[in-house]
């Protein structure tokens, strides 16, 4: 993406002037939100990438599209000296003044610049914007770099009402009426993100286990394509796999039907997958990188937690029984995968089907690292770690009930596919384990009341050579 700026409409947005107002309000509200990643180190500036005027700012309800990149140190010890860092997609709202209702979207007054006087915020919060935005989506709008699409034979009605989703992390949501939902990718990166490459790929196979895009919004810089949101329909009623295996849990209710259930729902995702887009087979040549990065990252995770050094010889064995494997002449499949699943992406419709959900994986991850193909394993082994997490966020913790939750997943899985991945134990160990230590990372920087949990898996891996 280039470092200049790049403007897509008319003053006030088109004149240089209005970044340089926002950046005072900017490098105090972004680092506030939950997408920011740059979450520790101080914003120093910021670049114009691309500006597009949604609805008009001098009107009572402006709507401002911005990507903007930051700058901050590449680490603490080079002290003012900034690079350039993340892109951004900002929406900014336009009032003269806001109403109580939008006082928690504030981002600030400005004093000076093209918009002097105004009062500038988070426009998701407000329905006249979100409406903007899906507008733009069902008229299949161009509007500068912006380009609005929406798939063949898809129809996107009006009068829709908006509401933001408050839960998301990485990302930002709105629901339309209980139709559809809009993803909005916060972090932007050039290429086509996952969470539409696959799911239209998906949609094409025919699997219906994937809500199908029903449009999205996407931007053309510098000769190159960047996936800004996705517009899918809602599923009314569903509940996310998280929340239902904590309510089962809470009520002492058995998860194992719905485990099994969930099972063969991914295996039907995979197989679409591997229908629908290229699958490759890896040798020893190809999995000594795989092996290499999995051995790095346990090496890298013992430095920065202590807790996990005694147990990293133990864990270091899984990956080096991968590699004796590979070495011995075995190869696997792999394919295209989910690259992050876990209970919070899968949910479960009033009428008891399985969907599969954002398919935009670890987003701390480069995109050419998340589009790389995975044998299945990955996304089984994702999943029986959060088995294992759901069950210890209950006390007391009921003894077996994540084994059979693994159990009954992989039973599932077994009956869509044919292929039963404890068959196939020492792969499954290898990316269970590298799961683990991400986990071990992750909790001990973020959340270390929650360290006991992955650390419990870490000494049952670190202690079973064979058994995933």
């Amino acid at each position: 993406m280039s470092e200049a700026a790049t403007h897509s409409a008319t003053a006030p947005v088109a004149r240089p002037e209005l970044l340089a107002s926002l950046d005072p309000l900017l490098r105090e509200w972004l680092p506030r939100q939950r997408w920011f990643a740059g979450k520790g180190r101080p914003v120093t500036g910021f670049s114009l990438v691309s500006a597009t005027e949604l609805l008009p700012s001098d009107s009572p309800v402006g709507l401002l599209h911005l990507l903007v990149r930051t700058h901050q140190p590449l680490t603490p010890a080079l002290g003012a000296l900034s690079h350039p860092s993340d892109c951004y997609q900002l929406l900014i709202g336009v009032r003269e003044a806001l109403p109580p209702r939008l006082a928690p979207a504030l981002i600030g007054h400005l004093e000076d610049g093209p918009l002097a006087g105004r009062t500038v915020y988070e426009a998701l919060h407000d329905a006249r914007p979100a409406d903007a935005l899906l507008e733009a989506l069902r008229t299949r709008a161009d509007l500068g770099e912006l380009r609005f699409e929406r798939a063949s034979g898809q129809e996107i009605g009006s009068d829709l009402v908006p509401r933001l989703v408050t839960s998301e992390q990485s990302n930002s949501s709105v629901v339309y009426g209980d139709t559809f939902i809009l993803k909005l990718l916060r972090r932007i990166v050039p290429g086509i993100n996952p969470d539409l490459e696959l799911p239209l790929a998906l949609a094409q196979a025919g699997c219906a286990r994937v809500p199908a895009p029903t449009a999205w919004i996407s931007a053309e810089l510098g000769g190159e394509t960047y996936t800004l949101g996705v517009l899918q329909p809602f599923v009314r009623g569903a509940s996310d796999g998280w929340e239902l295996a904590l309510r089962e849990l809470a009520k002492g209710g058995d998860f194992g039907a719905e485990a099994r259930a969930l099972g063969r729902a991914t295996a039907e995702v995979h197989l679409a997958l591997a229908r629908a887009l290229p699958t490759v087979t890896l040798g020893h040549a190809q999995m000594k990188p795989l092996v290499d990065g999995m051995t790095q990252r346990l090496e890298a995770a013992a430095q920065a937690v202590p807790a996990l050094r005694p147990y990293a010889p133990g864990l270091r064995t899984a990956f080096e029984a991968l590699a004796d494997l590979a070495a011995e002449g075995r190869t696997w499949t792999a394919q295209r995968v989910h690259g992050d699943l876990h209970l919070g992406q899968c949910l479960r419709s009033p009428s008891g089907e399985w969907s599969l959900i954002d398919f935009e994986g670890e987003p701390s991850k480069p995109l050419a690292e998340r589009r790389m193909p995975h044998p299945p394993a990955r996304d089984i082994a994702g999943m029986l770690r959060s088995f294992d997490y759901a069950a210890h966020t209950h006390r007391p913790l009921v003894p077996g009930w994540a084994d059979t939750c693994r159990a009954a997943y992989c039973s599932g899985y077994a009956e869509a596919s044919g292929l039963d991945p404890r068959t196939d134990p020492v792969l499954l160990r290898a990316y269970e384990t590298d799961k683990a230590v991400y986990e071990v990372l992750y909790e001990a920087r973020h959340r270390p009341d929650w360290l006991p949990v992955p650390l419990a898996a870490v000494r049952r891996l670190a202690a079973d050579a064979t058994t995933p």
